[in-house]
């Protein structure tokens, strides 16, 4: 079995997918989540970042406020606060999860690095598709737009044709005036 079939069945990107969460404007995986794929626990997995903390800035990682646990719980992301053990969830941005392959270095970890590495590329590549598409169906929308008018003013033309064409026939029908000269 190849290298890239392996990493494949090793992780299904839609597991990996389904653990991307949108908080803050940014994407990114719970500790939890990437324990699991990690195969570790998520109390392994906080203590080797803690250790090397320096790596990761706010914008690798980030712990949760009340509020995200709050809306993570309602939507069924956490199944209850008491899940989480009392401890706060870190939040991993893509370039968090990318430093923690510099970080937790068995061979489980660097080929689960790599598929998560792999599922954001497809997300990314599906968005941008997906921007491109909104930016098409906007155009399409638009012409839809000015044809709608353009058909409308054809319409109020027909119609004062129609009024105009009605006018010369009630004209044409209508009986004349004046004198008549007596019939012989």
């Amino acid at each position: 079995m190849s290298k890239l079939t392996e990493n494949k069945t090793l992780v299904p990107e839609e597991r990996i997918a389904s653990k991307i969460l949108f908080i803050r404007g940014e994407k990114i995986i719970l500790d939890f989540h990437l324990a699991d794929l990690y195969g570790t626990e998520t109390r392994a997995l906080k203590q080797a970042v803690k250790r090397n903390i320096e790596r990761f800035p706010i914008d690798f990682m980030f712990e949760l406020a009340e509020d995200e646990i709050n809306s993570l719980v309602s939507q069924n992301v956490i199944p209850s606060k008491s899940y989480l053990g009392g401890a706060v969830p870190y939040a991993f941005t893509e370039t968090g999860v990318a430093m923690l392959s510099s970080v937790l270095k068995s061979k489980q970890a660097v080929d689960i690095n790599i598929a998560i590495m792999r599922t954001f590329v497809m997300l990314r590549k599906m968005l941008y598709n997906y921007q491109e598409l909104l930016h098409w169906q906007n155009e399409i929308e638009q012409k839809l737009g000015e044809h709608n008018n353009q058909i409308l003013l054809i319409f109020e033309y027909l119609k004062q044709f129609e009024q105009a064409k009605q006018q010369e026939l009630e004209q044409k029908n209508r009986p004349k005036i004046g004198f008549k000269p007596p019939k012989e």
